[in-house]
């Protein structure tokens, strides 16, 4: 499996990012997917997951403020990112579960200043 996120960077307390993940190596559509962040000098937590069916779940930090969301056609997953706080910095992981499995892509970086 290979997950390749992007869409991280810079913005300011109260801005908004679009991250993106395009997975590949797997039948994306059956897929469940989600998002995991780290910050430094913590461990890594879920934000959200959709399943193959579309049925999402949210860290309560991020409720309202997130939407993940999932475009079969493109085998990518997304998270829309409003209203960042400076304790949504992190590097944000891509990420593919089964059973009690899940693994990981590469991260990007999110960095909100305040």
């Amino acid at each position: 499996v290979q997950l390749q996120a992007s869409g991280g960077g810079l913005v300011q307390a109260g801005g908004s990012l679009r991250l993106s993940c395009a997975a590949s190596g797997i039948i994306f559509s059956i897929a469940n997917m989600g998002w995991y962040r780290q910050a430094p000098g913590k461990q890594r937590e879920l934000v959200a997951t959709i399943t193959s069916g579309g049925t999402t779940n949210y860290a309560d930090s991020v409720k309202g403020r997130f939407t993940i969301s999932r475009d079969n056609t493109k085998n990518t997953v997304f998270l829309q990112m409003n209203s960042l706080k400076p304790e949504d910095t992190a590097v944000y992981y891509c990420t593919r579960s089964r059973s009690s499995r899940v693994d990981y892509g590469q991260g990007t970086q999110v960095t909100v200043s305040s």
